[in-house]
């Protein structure tokens, strides 16, 4: 199964999400974004298919959205997209692709619900959560 994962190696739970593809038994397809950057065409692409908005995507911590006047509800999508043009850091990551479907893995256990199989378990996020049980179970 193929897996790409929109990543920034900064991020705690986009590392996290990339750990669990991997312990998972994948060879991802890893896009380092911040380097990369972004297309418009890309961007509405992935958040059609992850059901999201440029609103509900946009980072809005640990990232230049409030002090660009973004965080204001009357900034439209297509200046959010502008922005997230010249600022990749302003998308919310990591966005995970595969056949199962696209999401915003946040939480990182949100990943799961994208891959045919699951690390060994017992498996903990980045705060130490239990996330799998010894059984394979999904606790969160």
């Amino acid at each position: 199964m193929a897996v790409v994962i929109h990543h920034n190696t900064a991020c705690g739970t986009s590392r996290n999400v990339l750990q669990i593809i991997r312990d998972a038994g994948y060879d991802p397809t890893v896009i380092d974004y911040l380097e990369t950057g972004w297309t418009r065409p890309q961007l509405l692409a992935l958040f059609a298919a992850a059901g999201l908005t440029p609103r509900t995507a946009l980072r809005t911590t640990k990232s230049p959205a409030e002090e660009l006047g973004l965080l204001d509800p009357a900034v439209s999508d297509d200046t959010l997209l502008d922005a997230m043009l010249t600022y990749p850091v302003l998308v919310n990551r990591p966005i995970v692709c595969t056949p199962k479907g696209v999401r915003l893995c946040r939480p990182s256990e949100t990943v799961l619900d994208l891959l045919e199989t699951w690390p060994q378990g017992p498996y903990t996020k980045e705060d130490g959560e239990l996330i799998l049980t010894t059984e394979g179970t999904r606790l969160a």
